[in-house]
């Protein structure tokens, strides 16, 4: 099969021929179709988190396709099946956290395209308890960059406990931003999309943002005071001055819900105007296999829109560098299909 090989850390990723794996008896063999480009799949590969995975190893996690064989002991995912495989790639699934419905959380969790390989090949393996069936006539393309940048942006919102009357801010409108903007609107907040490009601030306007901010000609805080401030906040960014600007952006009570990752791991908060304002810091790392099929089923009834555009595995050093030079609107979505 071919697949996109990290060697080494920091090095360019070598797309070649390798092995097609084989499924253990509680994992499923899916043909992919397409997998999405995170920009977690770009800190793999340069191991710029702390804990660092080991090369070889093949990153994506936003991969869609159809299930070729299942191991001996699978019973719940049938051959022929559309699934969607996440990042969670297993819990334990009898933890504290696991039981009580935070299985996000679980300290034995194994994530795909990190601790083992993922999706930017022609097959992968999965465990069948946690792949995600995708609902018929939901287009692969569409599914792949829900799977990670839909339920990651979704669960999000639900923490800012976004509802009608509430204002919320979501400060970076990219491939995550996006989907947060519609789902605060879903929820029937009153959106402010924040921003640096112009292009994703109208793309944010179109998708339900009710302002736009641009943060290169204003001081967004500001702005967003001037609107009564924020009942709660979505920050994508991973710029610790963009995060640290969603602070000041939120009225008293608030809510700053952190889901970007600054590489430097820091940021500066005041402690006597988070205690005095009731302000509330929470993070968010994606979300629950139940969060993904929500997601999808919003998807399925016409209520979101995925922008993104199709790209070739075999460009994705390319890509890698399209998205760090901020030149994607949104998502790149790697098509799978047909040896593309």
């Amino acid at each position: 099969m071919k697949a996109a090989i990290v060697r080494a850390l920091g090095s360019p990723l070598d797309v070649t021929d390798t092995d097609t794996p084989r499924p253990t008896s509680t994992q499923v063999l899916v043909r992919l179709e397409t997998s999405g480009l995170c920009h977690t799949d770009i800190h793999a590969a340069k191991g710029e988190w702390p804990v660092k995975p080991s090369p070889p190893f093949i990153p994506g996690h936003e991969g869609v396709g159809i299930v070729t064989e299942i191991g001996s002991d699978v019973d719940a995912v049938a051959v022929g099946a559309r699934v969607a495989i996440p990042w969670l790639g297993t819990a334990c699934g009898s933890c504290d956290f696991c039981i009580t419905g935070w299985e996000t959380l679980c300290e034995s969790q194994v994530n795909t395209g990190y601790a083992v390989d993922g999706c930017f090949a022609e097959y992968v393996v999965a465990d069948a308890r946690f792949v995600v069936p995708v609902p018929d006539g939901i287009d692969p393309m569409d599914a792949a960059p829900l799977t990670c940048a839909g339920v990651t942006t979704y669960k999000a919102v639900k923490l800012t406990g976004a509802r009608p009357s509430t204002r919320v801010a979501v400060f970076g409108v990219g491939g995550l931003g996006h989907l947060a903007v519609q789902y605060a609107a879903i929820a029937g907040a009153e959106v402010i999309a924040v921003d640096v490009t112009a292009a994703k601030l109208d793309m944010a306007k179109q998708l339900g943002a009710t302002h736009v901010i641009d943060a290169t000609a204003v001081d967004a805080a500001e702005e967003i005071q001037r609107l009564g401030g924020a009942h709660a906040v979505v920050s994508t960014a991973a710029s610790p001055d963009a995060i640290e600007s969603a602070f000041r952006s939120l009225r008293r009570n608030g809510r700053l819900v952190i889901v970007g990752l600054p590489a430097d791991n820091e940021i500066s908060v005041p402690v006597f105007q988070t205690v005095l304002g009731g302000i509330s810091i929470i993070g968010s790392i994606v979300g629950t296999r139940q969060d993904l099929r929500e997601v999808f089923e919003l998807h399925a009834a016409g209520r979101t829109q995925v922008v993104r555009e199709t790209r070739s595995l075999d460009d994705v050093n390319a890509c890698f560098d399209e998205v760090l030079s901020g030149a994607v609107t949104a998502r790149l979505v790697f098509d799978l299909r047909d040896g593309s």
